[in-house]
């Protein structure tokens, strides 16, 4: 409730400014937006520009999209289920929000189902796309399950803890076809036990994201890959 109360602060902070002929100074961040929906895989949100117009947020099925400049709220994204929003009622049609982290100014962020019956209905996890954050060669592995998972990438064998987001650095272990063997597994008691193997092509100008997740009913969990191939821009 307290940042819906914020957000309507800082829309009177922006038509007072506005009387005045000034803008209050809102850094717009580029994003790029992945659903992980595994029930639902396709859907439709909305973000507000600085002007308060509703538009589209860049959605693909695979892959990322292009970069999208959208408008924090007070420090946060927020994203709606409809382009009709209520200005007074802004509450109503929001979809997710996410506090950024400081100085977060290009990133990618991950929209997931929140747990039945809470509002808002999706929760976003943000991870910052920067080259000095995340540079070409590197992956990344974020855990959606509550228990304890290992990544094996070719030399680097880490752990992955539930709902954090894991640094694998560039594989250097490859064969002559830039090929590394891609472990993961989950901790059942004391052993642990592999759920997906398989061989990937590690090249420097790709980044990936391992998403691990579970679907309704399965006994394992499974790894969703978003490979970004994207020429990251200069430092």
């Amino acid at each position: 409730m307290m940042f819906f109360k914020r957000f309507a602060l800082l829309a009177a902070v922006f038509s007072l400014a506005s009387l005045h002929g000034q803008e209050p100074e809102v850094v717009p961040v580029s994003v790029r937006a992945v659903l992980h929906d595994p029930i639902h895989p396709v859907a439709d949100f909305f973000v507000l520009d600085k002007n308060g117009v509703a538009g589209k947020l860049n959605l693909i099925q695979e892959g990322l999209p292009q970069p999208q400049l959208l408008i924090p709220v007070n420090g946060s994204l927020v994203i709606y289920k409809t382009a009709a929003i209520d200005p007074k009622k802004p509450s109503e049609g929001v979809a997710a929000t996410v506090k950024l982290p400081p100085n977060f100014r290009r990133g990618i962020v991950v929209i997931l189902p929140g747990p039945a019956g809470t509002e808002p209905p999706f929760r976003m996890v943000p991870i910052d796309d920067s080259p000095a954050a995340f540079p070409s060669g590197e992956s990344r592995v974020l855990s959606l399950v509550p228990v304890e998972t290992a990544i094996e990438a070719g030399e680097h064998k880490l752990p992955v803890n539930p709902g954090k987001i894991t640094v694998v650095p560039p594989v250097k272990k490859i064969n002559e076809y830039n090929m590394a063997q891609t472990n993961f597994y989950y901790k059942e008691g004391e052993n642990w036990v592999a759920f997906t193997e398989r061989q990937l092509q590690y090249l420097q100008q790709f980044r990936r994201i391992f998403l691990i997740h579970v679907t309704p009913g399965s006994q394992q969990p499974f790894v969703r890959t978003i490979v970004d191939a994207s020429p990251l821009p200069a430092r």
